[in-house]
């Protein structure tokens, strides 16, 4: 793919303008980051994971009625997808308490909501991805009240396909990011699904089985994310 085709580069993925007008290529990087991109690595092999595991998990959500811009992976690393209008929106989904959730409240770690919660937070690495409210959202023409009710009832949902999924794996869905965007007027699931953008610890011991072993220094990233794949594959 050649650079004048590139539409986006971004801190795990870089997106190129496909044959046809209405798809793109994501090419998944090499590179983690935390910190909103403060900390960064290159690990050979952590793109090639990212890409199969989101293809799973992906392929899963499709097969049980979530529409996605998933249209096929073409290599190890490389998916083609339907070109969306994407909302300048990151929808979390807390099942467990951690992270940010813990820091502000001052609460303990680990301990299972009585129901999930949603937030939003502005995309902007500038602004450093702020909280954003409902009223917010609308008030700035991001998304209109319909739009921002379709995206939580479809973030609450993906969560109930997801938790027995990754259960049978012997995992806990932490929590988890999403991104959604529009095509021929409809709204649907885009950006990827991978331990870049997840909680998931393991049954037994509580390890964490994603990003967190990078941000916090606790174990090889590649070798976590390869386990993850292998459960996934043989569940």
């Amino acid at each position: 793919m050649t650079e004048d085709k590139l539409l986006y580069t971004g801190k795990a993925k870089n997106v190129y303008q496909a044959e046809n007008d209405d798809e793109v290529l994501i090419v998944y990087k090499d590179q983690a980051t935390a910190l909103n991109g403060k900390k960064k690595e290159i690990l050979p092999g952590k793109g090639v994971l990212d890409c199969q595991i989101s293809q799973i998990v992906f392929n899963y959500l499709i097969e049980n009625g979530i529409k996605t811009h998933l249209v096929k992976n073409l290599s190890d690393h490389e998916q083609l997808v339907k070109k969306t209008q994407v909302f300048p929106l990151e929808v979390v989904l807390r099942n467990i308490t951690s992270g940010s959730l813990v820091r502000k409240f001052q609460i303990e770690e680990g301990q299972k909501l009585k129901e999930p919660i949603i937030e939003f937070y502005y995309k902007s690495d500038a602004l450093d991805d702020p909280v954003i409210n409902q009223s917010q959202i609308h008030a700035l023409g991001i998304a209109d009240n319909e739009d921002i009710e379709y995206i939580k009832q479809e973030t609450l949902k993906i969560n109930q396909l997801l938790i027995p999924f990754f259960a049978k794996a012997d995992f806990d869905l932490v929590d988890f990011k999403l991104e959604f965007g529009k095509y021929n007027g409809e709204i649907i699931l885009v950006d990827e699904f991978s331990p870049d953008n997840c909680r998931i610890w393991n049954k037994n011991d509580h390890h964490s089985m994603d990003k967190d072993v990078f941000r916090k220094h606790e174990g090889n990233l590649v070798e976590t994310y390869q386990t993850v794949l292998q459960r996934l594959q043989d569940k």
